[in-house]
């Protein structure tokens, strides 16, 4: 079996070694199992299509299984990170822990998740209390205070609200409105007519009955409440900002004193709602979409209170049909599982409590997934990969030849003040007020979101913590906060599958981690977005107009390329939309590759499995996005996601690259090939 792999490695390096004649002489490393090399599919060319290239030996060798959306290393990753969660979830439920603890309160979640047996038996008397608060008001006057309520247990009809840094002062924490209301989350949805979204939505309003009927509603009734809520928020999706209208800061940023709301919105049911939360005090608050807040009070006007008790049944049901008995999450799971990402199977039971479980204890779990799990070192190593993309990031800035020298300048203040949390919060959250029951499933649920929810009302007109993490250390997943002017990359970042237990060579560590991780997320620092705000993430323009010009003629080659890409039939990826994301995908690898270029690997030209230093560098980045997604969750993803689909987060980026037309000795004529003056280079 060894010599078979070893002797495919010499016969793949006969295929992608591209001798350089200025290159150091090589120095061959020979792998027993090389898992990168493995993935290789040679039937596709890696000028033609990088990522089948890359990835397509695994695709085939691992189809997806018919209870997920996808396959690939993201699935792998998170089954290796459930594998150890499911042991401390099952740990902690064996333990005769003592009440109060983390390891009480993790257990028992677990349990009151596994007892199906009880959740068949209770039903839907769960959420009853709560279907009979929706039903005894009486009167629009009265629908303020239960959408108030609503919001305190996690649920969100009409709009968005949350506390959190100001954009214009990131040292304080201020209230903020933003649109919403959709079901179906994207207003698409609702409004383009193609064959595939208006199947979507019929789809969707069978769902809707379907869920009524489950409620004791009489079949003709629960048709018309169904049709009733689509006309809601169809209503409600033509007031709506698309996807690239709310990538404006700006436009986005509107403070109102709470004083003016009844003037601006010609009604007072937001003095009412903030009442309801005791915000009374808030002096102001962001309104990110005027135009939708005062579009709405029509809207309110428009329908019968009959009419929005259903519309606010209905946002409650849905947001808790998965805890309830198995009719209610069979179909809950039937339309946003199979209708919308074509997944036929649900998961083990074991799988969705252990991943309910992690979603609401997460901060318990990270503790002792930190302290029992993670590899030695993991906190150092992220670190220095990071500060090597730091390093190669400052070099760049400072050789860019469409930037001025003042705005250079305020660049590199910005860049030098990005804070880097890595692995795991230094302080966890205090949850201590919160008791949690082995034989309350859904209760438990709802009182974790009015925990959140009551702790981040505390924070009204509050300075903001910048300490607190957005993700726990087994998230595999990383974020730029532009307020906080911060990346975070949880500990899990550092695996690889296929390296367990041994630390990859640095062209996978820097094609993975540091491109598409470190280099991502400090891209984000510099995106379409993100450039807006300054050093101290507060939205202030510290560019000069020639310079944000020209930045903006070369994002605007971004969106042309990205929006040309097709990716099922007639559907293309919304390159405005996207925009930020495939920016920072491009500033990533270009750094990524700066800083691998600086490693022992590169310099003495040291050859892994038969490839080169720098093939191997893109074959780590092709692994980075190693995702093969079904038909209907592309298509979902595509209407509802800022991310492009895998394929053109790898293909739309090395096509832009020099070193990978040298490296896979791309020509005119290739797939691959774009004209030397539409690529894109930015940073």
């Amino acid at each position: 079996m060894i010599k078979n792999i070893i002797k495919s490695s010499l016969i793949l390096s006969s295929t992608l070694f591209f001798a350089c004649s200025d290159a150091p002489e090589k120095v061959e490393k020979i792998v027993d199992i090389d898992p990168l090399i493995q993935h290789i599919d040679s039937s596709f060319k890696a000028s033609d299509d990088f990522f089948m290239f890359a990835n397509n030996t695994w695709f085939k060798q691992h189809p997806i299984k018919a209870s997920e959306t996808s396959n690939g290393i993201f699935k792998t990753i998170d089954d290796s990170v459930n594998a150890a969660i499911k042991q401390i979830c099952i740990k902690s439920s064996q333990a005769n822990a003592v009440k109060g603890s983390n390891e009480q309160k993790i257990g028992d979640l677990y349990k009151s998740s596994m007892d199906t047996i009880l959740l068949e038996e209770l039903g839907i008397t769960p959420i009853q209390n709560e279907l009979n608060t929706i039903d005894n008001i009486n009167s629009l006057e009265e629908l303020p205070q239960l959408i108030a309520h609503l919001n305190t247990i996690g649920v969100s009809p009409l709009f968005h609200f949350w506390i959190g840094p100001d954009d214009k002062n990131s040292s304080l924490n201020r209230g903020a409105l933003w649109q919403g209301g959709l079901g179906l989350g994207e207003r698409d949805y609702y409004l383009n007519t193609d064959e595939r979204t208006v199947k979507i939505k019929n789809e969707y309003v069978a769902h809707i009955q379907n869920m009524f009927e489950l409620l004791k509603f009489e079949e003709a009734e629960a048709k018309l409440t169904a049709n009733s809520i689509l006309n809601i928020e169809t209503d409600i999706a033509k007031i709506s900002k698309s996807m690239e209208a709310l990538r404006d800061p700006y436009g986005n940023y509107n403070l109102i004193a709470t004083s003016n709301l009844k003037t601006n919105f010609s009604t007072d049911f937001w003095q009412n709602l903030l009442q309801a939360w005791n915000l009374n005090s808030m002096d102001s608050l962001i309104v990110g979409q005027p135009s939708f807040f005062k579009a709405l009070t029509p809207i309110l006007n428009k329908y019968s209170i009959a009419e929005w008790k259903n519309y606010c049944k209905w946002f409650l049901i849905s947001d808790y049909a998965s805890y309830l008995s198995k009719d209610f999450a069979d179909e809950d799971f039937h339309f946003f599982s199979t209708v919308l990402s074509g997944v036929s199977e649900k998961k083990p039971r074991w799988e969705t409590a252990v991943n309910e479980t992690n979603e609401a204890l997460g901060e318990l779990i990270g503790q002792v997934y930190v302290k029992e799990y993670l590899p030695a070192n993991t906190k150092e190593k992220l670190k220095e990969i990071g500060e090597n993309i730091r390093t190669v990031y400052a070099e760049h800035i400072k050789n860019l030849d469409w930037m001025s020298e003042e705005t250079k300048a305020k660049a590199l203040v910005k860049l030098a003040k990005i804070n880097m949390k890595v692995g795991y919060p230094d302080k966890w959250k205090d949850m201590s007020a919160i008791e949690i029951k082995s034989d309350e499933y859904l209760m438990n649920i709802l009182h974790l979101n009015e925990w959140e929810f009551h702790r981040m009302l505390a924070k009204n007109g509050q300075p903001v913590n910048k300490d607190e993490w957005g993700m726990y250390p087994q998230t595999y997943n990383a974020y730029y906060s532009p307020s906080f002017n911060e990346i975070v990359v949880p500990a899990c970042n550092i695996i690889v599958p296929g390296y367990e237990g041994k630390m990859p060579d640095d062209a996978i560590l820097y094609g993975i981690i540091g491109g598409s991780t470190f280099g991502h997320e400090i891209t984000h620092g510099f995106d379409d977005e993100g450039s807006l705000y300054d050093e101290n993430g507060n939205l202030n323009d510290w560019w000069t107009a020639e310079d944000r010009e020209k930045f903006e003629a070369k994002t605007q080659l971004i969106v042309e390329q990205y929006s040309a890409y097709t990716v099922l039939d007639s559907m293309h990826i919304k390159g405005d939309a996207t925009q930020g994301e495939n920016i920072a995908d491009l500033g990533g690898v270009t750094m990524g590759i700066e800083a691998f270029k600086k490693t022992d690997q590169y310099k003495n030209n040291i050859i892994i499995g038969g490839v080169t230093p720098m093939q191997r560098f893109f074959l780590g980045y092709g692994f980075a996005w190693m995702v093969n997604r079904r038909d209907e969750a592309l298509a979902h993803r595509v209407m509802t996601n800022v991310h492009s689909p895998a394929k053109f987060r790898v293909n739309g980026v090395v096509s832009n690259l020099t070193e990978f037309y040298e490296a896979f000795n791309v020509k005119k004529g290739d797939n691959m090939y774009r004209n030397e003056d539409i690529r894109v280079k930015i940073w």
